[in-house]
């Protein structure tokens, strides 16, 4: 527990993840008091929304947006982003609901992102730090980070990952509305937006585990955007459009 008083909150995008929400939210909550949730839920049919729902009628700590259907990743999180900007939370969170994202890495982020404006948490700065996932997926994505690494220039080692803090003033200077991307080159682009700002971005050493319930998100269509959005991602910070 800390007597800092800057508010940090956990963005939670979530599409049928029942099995996970309510233990992976008392499990952040428990690592600083200065913590807060918030449950982005795309109309989930497993009923994710009434859960979230149910376990913030019982914490002030915890809050639940609810959007109409299944939107992607990039606008649940751009919805969040508004949010936590428009509440004046100071440190906002991306985190995966499944448990890939350990909590426990919660207070190494804190302390990293008082002297930084960016913190990604890297599954490739120590070696490969990841755990349970088939072969072909890893190397997809090791060398997805290669490629977007020569493409964009951004010298980040695992720009892909979904596991990161950001300050407040880092959101607010990023036109939001024109961010593009909306799988997973969506935290390529919130990276690079910040990075060719000077913001000060940090990476710290985590160890990924595949998720303990439900099913993956990734597809193919994923895949195919990814491609092409790191060139456009060059091409846009060359001539100063980011």
């Amino acid at each position: 527990m800390t007597t800092d008083n800057k508010r940090a909150l956990i963005i939670f995008p979530t599409y049928n993840e029942r099995e996970n929400i309510e233990s992976i939210v008392a499990a952040v909550l428990t690592k600083d008091d200065r913590i807060h949730v918030l449950i982005v839920d795309d109309n989930s049919p497993d009923g994710t929304g009434d859960i979230a729902d149910r376990i913030a009628v019982a914490n002030p700590r915890i809050f639940v947006l609810h959007r109409p259907g299944k939107a992607g990743l990039g606008t649940a999180y751009i919805h969040g982003f508004k949010w936590a900007i428009a509440q004046g939370f100071d440190y906002v969170f991306e985190m995966d609901a499944d448990f890939s994202h350990s909590p426990d890495y919660l207070p190494d982020f804190l302390t990293a992102i008082e002297d930084n404006d960016l913190v990604l948490g890297s599954r490739y700065i120590c070696g490969v730090n990841v755990i349970n996932w088939p072969m072909s997926r890893l190397l997809l994505s090791y060398f997805a980070n290669v490629y977007s690494r020569i493409v964009t220039g951004l010298p980040i080692r695992d720009a892909t990952g979904g596991f990161k803090c950001f300050r407040r003033e880092v959101l607010a200077a990023i036109d939001l509305d024109k961010v593009k991307s909306n799988g997973y080159t969506f935290q390529i682009e919130m990276t690079m937006r910040a990075w060719v700002r000077k913001f000060r971005v940090k990476e710290i050493p985590i160890v990924f585990t595949d998720r303990r319930q439900g099913t993956s998100k990734m597809s193919k269509k994923i895949v195919r955007e990814a491609i092409w959005m790191v060139w456009w991602l060059r091409l846009a910070a060359l001539l100063g459009k980011l």
